[in-house]
């Protein structure tokens, strides 16, 4: 809890429902908030319980992004040393760095560093009445490092140039149609598809989504030419399935028309 706006989770039954919960400003996010999501996604990842980790704002917004009070302590922090810590990338970092799938389910407005922060996650599902803008224009602000080179991934150079010189609000399906969410959802049905997304999910192999998402962010580093050594995860990839016991579980259910029971589980990061 922070003393204004707070983070909080509840964990059943291996999911893991991160709540970003400041209803008095729109869910914006201050510099509290994102250590708290720092110190936060590390423990949910090391807890062998929790299967899906979602990140969802209170009520009827997702988040209006970073608190205008607090913004340059969200963005700027000065140190003792003179450095400026950047808070809204670290929880940005943080969410990003947990092995475990992770989903955005946004329902409602999704503004500025809320849109960072959803973007985050392995992929957003949208509420059709939800609404996104990435609006460090109307500040005179850039949008964080992070956050712009993931949008230019996801819509390429001159759509994120659209987005980000107009700070214009998109909706959700024009969201969609250019590669900002994976999903738009009735309104009516977007709490019953959350659980049911989430739990479909579950029943699949942990290995298999543990891995694709290693490899898919592999793939999208090695792309940004960091010097991910990609070709070797992948073959350590492929002689983990081969050697795993969840090949082997899948194919003999599918065979014999059962529901497989999976086994294996990830080390403890």
């Amino acid at each position: 809890m922070t003393e204004v706006g707070s983070i909080h989770a509840t964990v059943a039954e291996g999911h893991a429902s991160v709540v970003i919960d400041n209803p008095s400003q729109r869910n914006a996010v201050t510099r509290a908030m994102c250590v708290e999501l720092q110190r936060l996604m590390p423990q949910l990842d090391a807890d062998p319980a929790i299967t899906v980790v979602t990140l969802r704002g209170a009520g009827t917004t997702f988040s209006a992004g970073a608190s205008i009070g607090d913004l340059s302590a969200v963005l700027m922090d000065e140190q003792a040393d003179g450095t400026r810590v950047d808070h809204l990338s670290r929880a940005d970092a943080a969410i990003t760095a947990l092995s475990k799938p992770t989903i955005a389910l946004v329902d409602g407005a999704c503004v500025g560093g809320g849109w960072q922060l959803a973007s985050a996650c392995d992929f957003i599902v949208a509420s059709a009445r939800s609404t996104f803008a990435i609006t460090p224009a109307r500040l005179g602000i850039i949008y964080p490092r992070p956050g712009i080179e993931r949008l230019v991934r996801l819509v390429g150079p001159a759509s994120a140039k659209l987005i980000l010189f107009a700070a214009e609000s998109s909706t959700a399906a024009r969201a969609a149609e250019l590669g900002l969410v994976a999903e738009v959802v009735a309104d009516a049905d977007f709490d019953d598809r959350a659980r049911r997304l989430v739990r479909t999910i579950q029943s699949r192999s942990q290995f298999s989504t543990h891995t694709l998402k290693r490899l898919v962010d592999g793939a999208l580093a090695s792309e940004s030419g960091d010097g991910t050594d990609i070709d070797r995860e992948w073959a350590a990839a492929w002689t983990a399935m081969t050697e795993g016991p969840d090949m082997a579980v899948g194919v003999s259910a599918f065979l014999n028309r059962e529901a497989p029971q999976f086994s294996w589980k990830p080390e403890a990061p």
